[in-house]
């Protein structure tokens, strides 16, 4: 018997129709894609799959993720695009071209009122060497694993100032279900 999912009040069972549907992807607006890049790439070991320019629109599209070690990613761009649109867990990042250069240009966080969008969250295999790798890479921190009533949980910011949570796995049980950390 295959996991049906938690039932709670507004589920419905899936049709047929959505067979095959999964998440792909996750937006994010940056200001600048150089110093956004570097701080996904660098602190959180993302790759860039694809870049994406619609240079009538003035924007580009980055497509980050982590592909599993040894997994082949093709080189051709054609095949490299539609391969990107068929991952799980990928980070867009969209930039508008020209924000780069506003000093004081800056996207709602969706965290400060009003509230919206809230985070985007990476699993860890060992929190306290990613809290150790945050603090010497210079990654502000919202709030540290052993702060506030949910412990075990970090949340840092990115340089656009979105909040990004980060767990260890196993730390997470028993987490919502009444039990204390």
């Amino acid at each position: 018997m295959s996991f049906q999912g938690e039932q709670h009040p507004g589920v419905q069972a899936p049709t047929a129709e959505s067979n095959g549907f999964r998440l792909n992807h996750t937006m994010l607006r940056i200001k600048d894609p150089e110093t956004a890049l570097a701080f996904y790439t660098r602190v959180f070991g993302m790759r860039v799959l694809r870049r994406l320019d619609f240079e009538e629109m003035q924007f580009s599209l980055y497509f980050l993720a982590r592909p599993e070690a040894g997994e082949a990613v093709p080189e051709d761009r054609d095949a490299r695009t539609a391969w990107t649109f068929d991952q799980r867990g990928v980070l867009e990042l969209t930039h508008n071209w020209g924000t780069e250069t506003q000093d004081d240009f800056a996207y709602h966080d969706g965290n400060a009122e009003p509230q919206g969008f809230g985070h985007i969250c990476f699993s860890v295999p060992d929190l306290e060497a990613a809290q150790a790798w945050f603090d010497a890479n210079g990654v502000e921190f919202v709030k540290r694993a052993d702060q506030g009533k949910m412990k075990d949980v970090v949340f840092v910011k990115d340089v656009d100032g979105y909040w990004i949570e980060v767990v260890e796995a196993g730390r997470m049980a028993g987490k919502g279900d009444g039990a204390q950390a």
